[in-house]
């Protein structure tokens, strides 16, 4: 049996009338960028999301770099980061000729750790970037008693909640991606930004259109980046369906946290206290080793894994050359980057193919 990170495929067949006729609707009308589809996807998702407003971005990572471009962030400028995340929560913050200073992780919850960040916290810290990572928040009770502006990169974590907010209720900004394989992908790129700040989402619908309100009229130092019409109606169509998505990823979790929870030497997932998760991952810790040799077992018997992330990004050479990193200065997540396995867990999947991860893992460790 083979069971893939993702099935794509599966989800476009369900919704397939809806998704031709709302891909239609927009071809026949030649509205592709911006217009009413595009703001009926940033008002749903942000009503959702717990913001007043959600401006639309071509993906995950301008969504973050027009963050820090709405709060003035630049030269001289420190801006605190876990290196345990995508490349693109750092890359950004230098794009602009800022400073990443790195801050380690929560060992338990994979998510940036507020008692490193207050080791970290300088006169030039202009900004914290908590990753809501795998689906959960980070601590952000913790994070907003430095009193710093916010930009949750929420990627992972459209759904999640925490003590009873939801996602862009925690922060001056949160950040959105609709990559095709998130919790609610697109058949592209997308991206949103989300604020309850009229005066940041004013600034942010200049910056992502030249800087300009969409006439000749350049107010501010822009870029080009708007969330595309035929993306928007694609995700008007899946919005609806994605709490029942996010409760079969729940669903799926739950098994394996049951099937999975008398193997040593697998470490399962944990969910932060108060936190609503979405399970964009379900993400192992397979320690002493072991790692690679589970992974190439189960990848002989079709069930796909994935490692996020190999590289803690203190040490990749794009920013270790730059800022001096070295092995050691954030053990947490240098440890998790050796560790971490994630296993298929999208809503598609079979009760089958469920059993089928379960027991190829108990194989491997013997049971």
């Amino acid at each position: 049996m083979t069971v893939p990170m993702a099935d794509l495929p599966a989800q476009y067949t369900a919704l397939k009338p809806e998704l031709d006729a709302a891909i239609a609707r927009v071809m026949s009308t030649g509205g592709f960028i911006l217009g009413p589809t595009v703001t009926a996807c940033e008002t749903q998702v942000a009503a959702l999301c717990g913001a007043k407003h959600g401006i639309g971005v071509g993906n995950g990572t301008d969504a973050l770099l027009l963050s820090l471009m709405a709060l003035g962030i630049g030269p001289g400028d420190e801006v605190i980061t876990p290196p345990f995340t995508f490349v693109a929560t750092v890359e950004t913050v230098v794009l602009l000729g800022a400073t990443p200073v790195f801050a380690d992780i929560d060992p338990v919850h994979f998510t940036l750790d507020p008692a490193d960040v207050a080791r970290k916290l300088t006169p030039r810290t202009k900004a914290i970037v908590p990753v809501h990572l795998f689906g959960q928040l980070a601590d952000m009770e913790g994070l907003r008693a430095f009193g710093l502006p916010l930009i949750g990169d929420g990627a992972q974590a459209i759904g999640a909640a925490q003590h009873g907010q939801e996602v862009a209720q925690w922060s001056e900004l949160t950040t959105l991606s609709f990559y095709p394989t998130k919790n609610l992908g697109a058949a592209g790129d997308g991206g949103m930004i989300l604020t309850n700040d009229d005066a940041l989402a004013a600034r942010l619908r200049l910056l992502h259109f030249h800087g300009s309100g969409g006439k000749y009229d350049y107010h501010l130092v822009g870029v080009c980046s708007r969330l595309d019409a035929l993306q928007a109606a694609i995700l008007n169509v899946k919005l609806p369906h994605l709490a029942t998505w996010n409760e079969a990823r729940r669903t799926n979790a739950a098994f394996y946290d049951q099937a999975l929870a008398d193997i040593e030497g697998l470490v399962l997932p944990k969910t932060r206290a108060g936190n609503v998760h979405t399970f964009h991952q379900y993400t192992v810790r397979v320690p002493n080793g072991t790692r690679a040799p589970l992974k190439a077992f189960l990848a002989e018997r079709g069930i796909a894994t994935g490692i996020f992330y190999p590289v803690a990004l203190h040490l990749a050479p794009a920013y270790a050359e730059r800022f001096g990193g070295k092995l050691g200065d954030h053990p947490e997540s240098e440890r998790a980057c050796e560790e971490v396995l994630s296993l298929p867990i999208f809503p598609e999947l079979s009760e089958a193919q469920r059993v089928s991860v379960v027991e190829s893992i108990h194989a491997f460790f013997g049971g």
